[in-house]
């Protein structure tokens, strides 16, 4: 398994929580933007990266990473379009089910998907889209 957070922060608590079980794991701290893999990936599960993207050349870029080094499944928490327009003050975009079929369709195939409400630690509701894909061997 393998980890991926922009925060070293971020990266340490989760050890910290891991205990031993954190030697089990491939830390990994860099931007998503400048993440080069080394390696395939069976699952690439994303929980609240993708929708930091707003650029089209950066969403693209995050398409190609996924579609190039995910063998299986693809797995994505991102903000719904009831989602909020801003995480931590930074813009973020905001998707519905059809739009993630549409960036990533061509390399994988929705096989569940649904809107959930997740309440964060200040009490607060933020409206997310998870879409589950299995990889589309017949279109690459």
């Amino acid at each position: 398994m393998t980890v991926l957070d922009i925060s070293g922060k971020a990266l340490e608590r989760a050890k910290i929580r891991l205990g031993d079980q954190a030697k089990l794991v491939q830390w990994i701290e860099s931007d998503i933007n400048t993440f080069v893999p080394t390696k395939q990936y069976a699952i690439w599960h994303d929980r609240a990266v993708f929708h930091f993207l707003t650029e089209t050349q950066e969403i693209q870029h995050y398409n190609e990473l996924v579609s190039n080094h995910t063998t299986e499944r693809f797995i994505i928490g991102t903000f719904s379009e009831n989602g909020p327009l801003k995480c931590s003050g930074i813009a973020i975009k905001q998707y519905t089910i059809n739009q993630l079929e549409l960036i990533f369709g061509h390399s994988f195939k929705i096989i569940s998907s649904f809107q959930e409400d997740h309440i964060t630690p200040f009490n607060t509701a933020q409206n997310f889209t998870f879409a589950s894909f299995k990889r589309n061997y017949s279109c690459c």
